[in-house]
């Protein structure tokens, strides 16, 4: 089926045919594309379709759900491969990696929800979780294991054996401080902390963000005390946890990296995945901070020179979110997590959870009502 598919249709989508009719629907596809990627639609379809998945996830752990998806996507891809700049951006050496991450995480993210959907439905039968069944099946560290190892030792051996013969390694000229490369990207992993340094200040993004989610992936085991969903997978029995994960891994980190890789081109401007990364395309830089937006918009009056009057609304509203939330919402929505955690460890979860929280919301004011920083004080080097 998927080859009748990309053999008949794929063709009439990308030539233009008698009236130009099939061309123009293969045309229609890639300004979708370039239009549903533009960064505050490419959140929104990513978050609507991340809630669609975990809500309904019943239905989306269906084998069936996952082969018609990667069929679609092939059907796509293959469409896709056929336009100049889409192959110019997902040929490069640096990005066919993405491409594979791109998939095998969706793939292992779909086993591991249908893995939990299939266990919640054994817990409510009172039978044992898929886990706790192979746990009672042992085999012998020699042969069974060490074979499986060598036979993916070799396979994995010659595919990169393979991908070093047939794809040039990403190795440019020595570097010179008279001509820097457009864009000039770090490496795929550190992609998501060169995104965040759009929309904070460098000592956030590079230092206090990156060394709050080591505390808090260390701080997990103290805080979360819940035995539930140890050794095996469910949803039901840890929704929150799971949610949590999902939204940080997946919505944050890895859709950071293919934000950064496929989506920011030269002068780090945002560009559909059909368009050509023109370097003469400048956006225009009319971020301001909280402190304009209130003194000179709202009220109609230059901003004061002192700077902590000057950042008054900013300090207000950090104070109120840092400070006043928490136990706003401990004696409100969140009252038995507060009575299972204990309230010196819900306010630390709620500091972690809510710097957690800032990221969306700085990335989304940015886009849309072109704030810079809620606190801009240069005077200290103090930037929020």
């Amino acid at each position: 089926m998927l080859a009748i598919l990309t053999t008949r249709l794929l063709p009439l989508l990308a030539s233009e045919g008698e009236g130009g009719h099939s061309g123009a629907i293969g045309t229609a596809i890639k300004d979708v594309a370039n239009w549903l990627t533009a960064p505050t639609r490419y959140s929104l379809v990513s978050i609507l379709s991340m809630a669609a998945v975990l809500y309904f996830r019943r239905f989306f752990a269906k084998v069936a759900v996952i082969t018609a998806f990667f069929a679609l996507t092939t059907v796509f891809f293959v469409f896709a491969w056929q336009d100049a700049n889409f192959n110019t951006i997902i040929t490069k050496p640096d990005n066919v990696p993405i491409i594979i991450l791109f998939a095998s995480v969706i793939f292992l993210s779909w086993l591991a929800l249908r893995r939990a959907v299939l266990n919640d439905e054994r817990i409510k039968r009172g039978e044992p979780t898929l886990e706790g069944e192979l746990s009672k099946q042992k085999v012998f560290t020699w042969p069974d294991l060490v074979y499986t190892e060598l036979i993916c030792l070799v396979l994995f051996t010659a595919l990169l054996t393979v991908w070093s013969i047939k794809i040039g390694a990403p190795i440019e000229e020595p570097a010179a401080t008279a001509r820097t490369p457009n864009p000039s990207k770090a490496p795929w992993y550190f992609l998501g902390l060169q995104e965040m340094l759009v929309y904070f200040d460098p000592w956030i993004a590079g230092v206090l963000l990156p060394s709050f989610i080591i505390v808090g992936l260390c701080a997990i085991p103290y805080l979360d005390t819940n035995p539930k969903g140890n050794g095996y997978y469910t949803f039901d029995e840890r929704p929150f946890a799971v949610t949590f994960f999902w939204v940080g891994f997946i919505l944050f980190w890895v859709s950071f990296v293919i934000l950064g890789t496929f989506l920011r081109g030269p002068n780090w401007s945002f560009f559909g995945p059909f368009e050509y990364w023109d370097i003469h395309k400048l956006e225009p830089m009319v971020n301001v901070d909280l402190s304009t937006m209130f003194w000179v918009k709202m009220l109609g009056q230059p901003r004061p020179d002192n700077p902590f009057l000057r950042e008054a609304p900013g300090i207000v509203a950090l104070f109120g979110y840092f400070a006043v939330l928490p136990p706003l919402l401990g004696k409100t929505v969140l009252r038995k997590m507060v009575a299972g955690m204990g309230v010196a460890r819900f306010n630390i979860f709620m500091h972690l959870f809510l710097w957690f929280v800032l990221v969306p919301i700085k990335m989304g004011l940015r886009w849309t009502v072109s704030l810079k920083y809620f606190i801009g004080m240069p005077e200290y080097f103090f930037n929020v």
